[in-house]
């Protein structure tokens, strides 16, 4: 699927995340994040997403492209469109 272990992630690398709407939860869109440091722990990384910065979690799921998020996203939303 595509998926980047966050484990290997550095500076500077693209992510793609399937991003949900928090005031509409049935719509969802597939947005480019930045991977950056953190600017709190010289430390760990951070995902810069919509001009903010978001705590990067073991089970966040970051694409390495455009079409695996879709493709994931899709399969989420479809599940029996995969069969």
């Amino acid at each position: 699927m595509d998926l980047i272990d966050p484990k290997n992630l550095k500076t500077g690398d693209e992510v793609y995340v399937i991003y949900r709407n928090p005031h509409v939860p049935s719509v969802a869109n597939i947005k480019a994040g930045e991977i950056v440091q953190h600017p709190k722990d010289p430390k760990a990384l951070a995902l810069f997403l919509n001009e903010t910065f978001h705590v990067i979690e073991d089970d966040d799921a970051l694409f390495a492209t455009q079409a695996a998020a879709e493709k994931a996203s899709s399969q989420a939303l479809n599940p029996y469109d995969a069969w």
